[in-house]
């Protein structure tokens, strides 16, 4: 398989789970810590050597595609004013040679359907796509660098994976393996959500996926389920039969930012190993929890 140069990042939910702060502020855009979660998914995908980026969006959401503009008026009060550590956060938003797009997801049609719309960018060559809520936490290589180089040394596509507990497996998609060894094994079959006793393993899907550019014909003939949704999943189940695909376990820690309390842990982990934040949110976190009664620091 080729290097991916092309990522494709759906982000045209509505994010009622986060409602009202949601109403206005796209979920993609709520901050970790000094910057939006989109950020931390977009650096992951350039690191892991995607110069294209896609975003599948709807057209009520225009904030995702502000952020990734040109800011003329903002930059030029910034520089007048010599505030250039500012100036080079906001231009540096997207390193030179990387491109954004924005396509545009007419009706809510589920994830495959989603991911479907970027095909006229895409082509037939691999590409990846990630779901800015998993946001992906490691000090070494990001998680789709690490599938990255698996897929183009293996020729396989590749779809992360991490153990859950058996009572969890309804909440997630469920791939059963065959030849496990390290953190890598082929995928056999797919099961959405299924029940703890009917699960074929532990290990859930998270979103992060590479795949090639054949899975399109499958999305286009994959009938929609519940609700008119096209499913990712039932595509990539098709695409088993003729090609082969990789579970990974990749390195790092996956914060559900899609929930409350994900993005609460993922907040205090950034602000935990922050370069400059790190000694300051430690005393701010002990404080409160000492003013609160749950622990004795003395």
């Amino acid at each position: 398989m080729q290097r991916i140069r092309k990522a494709v990042f759906p982000v045209a939910g509505h994010g009622t789970r986060f409602l009202p702060a949601t109403k206005t502020v796209p979920k993609e855009m709520l901050p970790i810590v000094d910057r939006p979660l989109i950020q931390y998914a977009v650096d992951e995908a350039i690191e892991a050597g995607c110069d294209t980026l896609i975003f599948v969006t709807n057209r009520y959401k225009h904030a995702v595609a502000d952020y990734f503009d040109k800011a003329y008026e903002l930059e030029h009060k910034l520089e007048k004013a010599g505030k250039h550590e500012q100036l080079d956060l906001i231009r540096n938003v997207l390193p030179e040679g990387v491109r954004a797009v924005f396509v545009t997801q007419a009706e809510a049609l589920g994830l495959g359907h989603a991911v479907l719309c970027a095909k006229p960018i895409v082509g037939d060559e691999p590409f990846a796509v990630l779901l800015p809520d998993d946001l992906i936490w490691n000090r070494g290589p990001g998680a789709l660098k690490q599938m990255a180089d698996l897929a183009e040394a293996s020729g396989a596509g590749v779809i992360a994976t991490q153990d859950v507990p058996r009572d969890q497996t309804g909440s997630y998609g469920i791939v059963a393996t065959e030849g496990f060894s390290g953190r890598k094994g082929r995928i056999t079959a797919m099961v959405e959500k299924p029940a703890p006793e009917d699960a074929p393993s532990t290990l859930a899907v998270v979103g992060r996926y590479i795949l090639p550019g054949s899975i399109f014909e499958l999305l286009e003939n994959t009938t929609p389920g519940a609700g008119g949704e096209i499913q990712l999943t039932d595509a990539i189940s098709a695409l088993l039969k003729q090609d082969e695909v990789l579970a990974y376990r990749f390195q790092g820690t996956r914060f559900d930012c899609g929930t409350h309390l994900g993005l609460i842990e993922a907040t205090i982990r950034y602000a935990l190993d922050h370069e400059k934040l790190s000694d300051a949110a430690t005393q701010l976190m002990q404080n409160a929890l000492k003013e609160l009664g749950v622990i004795d620091l003395e």
